[in-house]
């Protein structure tokens, strides 16, 4: 009876599984089929380039270089990716093994920090990027997120699992702190830094709202606005639309198949 019962959640889950993925399935498949069968049958009757070869070629004339905005996330993302990862070891290692006035409340602001929605600080954010002249740059997308709260929580507490005797053998031989940090203790760590990097290079892949308000130029616009600005002029073109789709979420899905490991490791670490 307790087999059967396996079995039957086994079945079930498949089931799910299939529901979850078949709209990204129909998607790409979509994004092969010639205009006039993407709301036909599920299959396409031939496989056709035409709405990739339009986001190349004629999307570019109706002012929206795909192209140019999948670079500029690429670029965007990588960027906030290691500076996060930067900040976030470097200030770990200050709220974990420096003693100083002021650690404790700084660690627990930090914490406070991260209960509020980003949303909330959207205004004085786009007040503060006004002032400083970066209005509709590649600078103001990217500026705001270098430091991540989360990030720093995470590598203030795995720094502070390691055993203090590693870092006094390096302190013996001579290192300096910056030293420490990039060949002791981030190797050691290297779990976190993983999931850090992963985590947030998804967060400003997929990042909507802060660059739909802070960039108009769609030369400077990541994949993710452009997309959704030529869907609202454009949506008859359904096609070009589907085919930008696939290769915005292309670097999600190939980061995942990767990194798989350390995704399943960031959930268990989560649901501690």
């Amino acid at each position: 009876m307790k087999k059967f019962w396996q079995i039957a959640l086994y079945v079930f889950l498949f089931v799910a599984s299939i529901l979850w993925i078949y709209p990204y399935i129909w998607m790409v498949l979509a994004s092969f089929k010639p205009a006039n069968e993407i709301y036909g049958q599920f299959l396409p009757s031939r496989l056709t380039l035409e709405h990739y070869r339009f986001i190349l070629q004629a999307a570019d004339q109706m002012d929206r270089p795909f192209m140019l905005a999948l670079g500029n996330s690429i670029l965007i993302s990588v960027t906030v990716t290691l500076g996060v990862l930067v900040t976030s070891a470097l200030v770990g290692f200050a709220l974990s093994r420096l003693q100083f006035k002021g650690r404790n409340m700084i660690f627990n602001f930090i914490i406070f920090q991260m209960i509020f929605p980003g949303f909330m600080f959207v205004v004085p954010l786009y007040v503060l990027i006004k002032n400083l002249g970066l209005i509709d740059t590649r600078t103001a997308v990217v500026l705001p997120s270098l430091v991540s709260a989360w990030g720093v929580f995470m590598f203030t507490q795995s720094f502070r699992a390691v055993p203090g005797e590693y870092l006094e053998a390096a302190k013996m031989d001579g290192a300096n702190d910056l030293w420490i940090i990039a060949r002791v203790l981030v190797p050691l760590t290297s779990s976190t830094a993983s999931i850090v990097g992963l985590f947030t290079f998804i967060g400003i892949w997929d990042n909507f709202m802060w660059p739909l308000i802070i960039v108009s130029d769609y030369s400077k616009m990541p994949l993710s606005v452009l997309l959704a600005s030529f869907n609202m002029q454009y949506g008859s073109y359904l096609g070009p639309v589907l085919a930008g789709s696939v290769l915005q979420t292309m670097p999600m899905v190939i980061i995942f198949l990767v990194f798989r490991k350390y995704f399943l490791q960031g959930i268990s670490m989560s649901l501690k």
